[in-house]
């Protein structure tokens, strides 16, 4: 098969950048992939004996001065925080939603073939929870923006994986949702714990080839 697509993922060194990244690099469809970061990569950050991994320091808070890295096939964008990280509800929502937004607005007008980005289970813009409605508005405007291909989202429960910060009450929660998972049947399966691999997975399967 011969390597064509080319793809732009922001969110790199995140659980499920990092996983997906490590995806893209292995697929044959992909020849090129263009990662945003905040900070250089380290060389053993990935597998990448085809040098396809071409990483780009930006600042994210002028993400709109680099649209023409949005110029490829597919774009990814696994940008996220959490409230206790970000410090406040709006710096929170700046990464969760602005920077997601603003990676949307740039593919649309590059004419990217596909955004994919992470939400959230549970994801409503009438949400009492801060955190499930910041995820819903975010994806009510994506998903209502006109002129962008192939827009869509995966909503994944907890997370498995290993991460780099400590996060006590999540890996709790990981537990727990781990013992119940075999309880998680039917409408309540969405809720069950899934890996960092099986989102990047999901993803990929997201876009148009």
């Amino acid at each position: 098969m011969t390597s064509s697509k080319t793809a732009t993922v922001l969110g790199t060194t995140g659980l499920v950048g990092r996983a997906l990244t490590q995806q893209l690099i292995a697929d044959e469809r992909y020849a090129k992939i263009t990662a945003l970061v905040r900070k250089p990569l380290a060389s053993n950050d990935f597998y990448d004996p085809q040098k396809k991994l071409e990483p780009l320091v930006i600042d994210f808070e002028q993400l709109q001065d680099y649209q023409g890295y949005f110029t490829v096939d597919h774009v990814y964008c696994c940008l996220g925080t959490t409230l206790k990280k970000a410090g406040s509800q709006s710096a929170f929502r700046r990464v969760d939603f602005e920077f997601v937004h603003v990676a949307a607005q740039l593919a649309r007008a590059q004419r990217a073939n596909g955004f994919v980005w992470i939400s959230s289970v549970g994801a409503d813009a009438k949400s009492h929870n801060f955190y499930l409605r910041v995820k819903g508005e975010l994806e009510n405007a994506i998903l209502t923006m006109p002129q962008l291909n192939h827009a869509a989202a995966v909503r994944p429960s907890l997370l498995l994986g290993e991460r780099a910060d400590s996060r006590p009450a999540e890996e709790m929660g990981i537990v727990a949702g781990k013992l119940l998972a075999p309880l998680m049947l039917g409408p309540f399966k969405k809720y069950r714990p899934i890996t960092a691999y099986r989102v990047a997975q999901q993803m990929i399967g997201l876009q148009h080839f």
